[in-house]
């Protein structure tokens, strides 16, 4: 368990319960899967809530056999955060445990963040680490050294990046509270939200074990990518308006938006090169020209600027360049 240090300590307290949401929109041939992983908890959680944000699948058949097990909200499609703030708003547990549906937990997972937060009362968000598997083989897990748990610092980091697995459980009080999650954004509007609590002086707690399985889905198409920044983006626009901010944590923040930029606009000349555009050459000098790419890119851009048949030929068999440009596609890194 990794949670930040707390001077004066505080008493332990009780074994919270745990309502586990699910946002589901096109789910229905992964849906089972997650919410069979949710009734097999060793510690059973108060209820499960699923909010069917507007599917048009078969999501209902999926659910059929866990009807009596479950609640069912239905609502308009309107997003992640949408069906997100739905459920938790349906949901009755001390805190809201948000699991995809098209991930799963292993059995031991509420059990071992209710331990934590039972010893450490003060944490509003508890998260884990997760397996990440893509097509049924296991890549590695959600935190490793390229994508540590921030214990020490956790105001300045959370504004550079997003070090909490979005499979979290967040002490219902606090989320709807503080207006839940942003629903103007849609992608990455989880990072918004814990830049907010944190800002706001919550304290976020890891168990440092692979109690979830995360399913990545690769990147292959650029768009992907693109989108992926620009939710970034827009999240830290988002909480550039916090009165809450210091000056040091505007410091911090202007230089993660510079990064996501330049992130950005890598991604972009990729896809633009891919994708046979007429200013191709252009966003590749760019990239060459701009400040804060390493050495290596800017190389690589100016190739791609000279000799852009072949570089889009390289870049449609080996997609290297565009998972850098993102900075990495997990979610604990979204």
């Amino acid at each position: 368990m990794v949670p930040p240090p707390r001077h004066p300590p505080v008493a332990p307290g009780p074994v919270p319960t745990f309502s586990v949401v699910i946002a589901a929109y096109q789910s229905a041939a992964t849906i089972a899967d997650a919410v069979t992983s949710a009734l097999g908890q060793t510690t059973p959680p108060l209820e499960i809530v699923v909010c069917d944000d507007g599917s048009t699948d078969d999501l209902e058949d999926a659910l059929a056999p866990y009807r009596k097990e479950l609640l069912l909200v239905r609502k308009e499609n309107g997003g992640e955060a949408s069906a997100k703030n739905t459920a938790a708003r349906a949901a009755s547990g001390d805190f809201v445990a948000i699991l995809d549906a098209d991930d799963t937990y292993l059995p031991e997972r509420l059990a071992a963040i209710g331990s934590l937060v039972a010893a450490r009362p003060d944490l509003d968000v508890v998260t884990t680490d997760a397996f990440v598997e893509s097509d049924g083989k296991i890549l590695g897990r959600v935190y490793d050294s390229s994508n540590p748990f921030e214990v020490e610092d956790q105001r300045r980091e959370i504004l550079r990046r997003n070090f909490v697995f979005g499979l979290a459980a967040v002490r219902r009080s606090v989320l709807l509270e503080s207006g839940g999650y942003d629903e103007s954004i849609q992608v990455t509007t989880d990072w918004e939200l814990w830049i907010r609590l944190v800002l706001g002086g919550s304290v976020i707690g890891l168990v440092d074990a692979p109690l979830a399985t995360y399913r990545f889905w690769p990147a292959s198409l650029s768009a992907d990518v693109i989108r992926l920044l620009e939710g970034r983006i827009q999240s830290l626009r988002h909480a550039a308006r916090s009165p809450l901010l210091t000056s040091s944590d505007r410091r911090v923040l202007s230089l993660s938006m510079r990064n996501q930029g330049r992130r950005l606009a890598l991604a972009q000349a990729r896809r633009a090169l891919v994708e046979y555009q007429p200013d191709a050459r252009r966003r590749a000098l760019a990239v060459a020209l701009g400040r804060g790419h390493p050495a290596p890119t800017r190389f690589k851009a100016v190739a791609s600027a000279l000799m852009p048949v072949s570089a889009r030929k390289k870049l449609t068999k080996d997609d290297r360049w565009l998972r850098s440009s993102a900075g990495g596609t997990r979610s604990g890194s979204a």
